[in-house]
């Protein structure tokens, strides 16, 4: 199917992640027709409404080509829809991607680390979210300390995407991939 800016019209159930237990929030999984007019098998921002209420989310890749929404506990009782409901979206993506949120420590290496800083500031927001998403995606502490600092030398010698990074999260054991429903 052709990608598409223009409005994607379908209907998700709402699930409760498995873990971590007593999560406030809850999530849907796009249907595959809806998530082949999408620009990319990997992160897109998109704007929507959620049985009528308007949101901005950044969908991630499930791991199978498809995508995920995460669904806040405000949005979720918003549109008054409950655990286990069927909603109606609407969305399209953004016309242009917003900056991602930088993680304290890696603001606080980059800040110490001026060539890094300066190729970092060039980048676009989608690279720079890619950089923070394979960092942060490690999982363990010292993972990503190493991330860190290896994304600062990669970054002070020029490189600007994150290598070898499987963005889609289809050809990798990495944790990329919608949360298990809870029962």
């Amino acid at each position: 199917m052709a990608k598409t800016t223009t409005p994607i019209r379908f209907e998700a159930k709402l699930s409760r992640p498995a873990q971590p237990k007593g999560a406030t929030w809850t999530f849907l999984v796009l249907p595959a027709e809806a998530s082949a007019k999408l620009p990319a098998r990997s992160q897109v921002t998109v704007d929507g409404t959620l049985d009528g209420h308007a949101f901005q989310a950044t969908l991630d890749p499930d791991g199978h080509g498809s995508h995920w929404l995460k669904v806040d506990k405000a949005l979720r009782e918003a549109a008054g829809a409950a655990v286990g409901a069927t909603v109606t979206l609407e969305m399209a993506p953004v016309e242009v991607e917003p900056e991602p949120k930088v993680p304290p420590d890696v603001r606080k290496a980059l800040n110490g680390h001026p060539a890094a800083k300066a190729q970092w500031a060039s980048l676009t927001p989608v690279a720079r979210r890619d950089w923070i998403h394979w960092i942060t995606s490690g999982k363990k502490a010292e993972t990503r300390v190493k991330r860190i600092a290896t994304a600062c030398d990669k970054l002070a010698c020029g490189q600007r995407r994150a290598c070898c990074f499987d963005r889609s999260g289809m050809y990798s054991k990495g944790n990329m991939g919608a949360p298990e429903a809870a029962e």
